[in-house]
């Protein structure tokens, strides 16, 4: 019963790190850690994606490009507070990937904004995406589509 109990046990902590891992990409010294966009309301057209990157090599990499067959398009925007205003714009030079440091794309800030859906993005559905870096090239990743939720949500986006 004891031995019984070790496996159920270890099958369970390799079940449970593989779930943990499947929202994990690493391409080179890039680490991207947990890709989600928020679930769109019935006629509006736009929604916005959100992940982290850490860059762990020496050498600074640039976001420059992301695609995605849900959308028309797909653009790298940021926002900003000015004069009491918050406002989106386009970061038309990509999102700057510093060696030995880490970006958060999330609500409020650095984010990938998806223009024109196609259909509604539905939570519990995902899609794939391409981004395309500097140095690191083009990457595939899937994005795992969540209720619109407040601003904080879990996995630090």
């Amino acid at each position: 019963m004891k031995t019984l109990v070790h496996i159920l046990a270890a099958f369970a902590l390799c079940a449970f790190g593989a779930a943990a891992q499947a929202h994990d990409y690493s391409f080179g010294d890039l680490r991207l850690t947990h890709p989600w966009a928020k679930a769109s309301l019935k006629g509006v057209p736009n929604s916005a994606a959100y992940m982290t990157i850490t860059n762990n090599g020496e050498t600074d990499d640039t976001l420059v490009a992301a695609s995605a067959d849900v959308s028309e398009a797909v653009e790298l925007h940021t926002m900003t507070m000015k004069d009491g205003v918050m406002r989106m714009r386009r970061l038309e030079d990509g999102v700057p990937l510093p060696a030995g440091q880490t970006v958060v794309l999330a609500p409020g800030g650095k984010h990938i904004m998806l223009i024109g859906l196609k259909d509604q993005l539905k939570a519990g559905s995902s899609f794939e995406m391409t981004l395309t870096f500097e140095n690191a090239g083009e990457q595939q990743i899937n994005v795992t589509v969540r209720d619109r939720q407040p601003e904080a949500a879990e996995d630090g986006a």
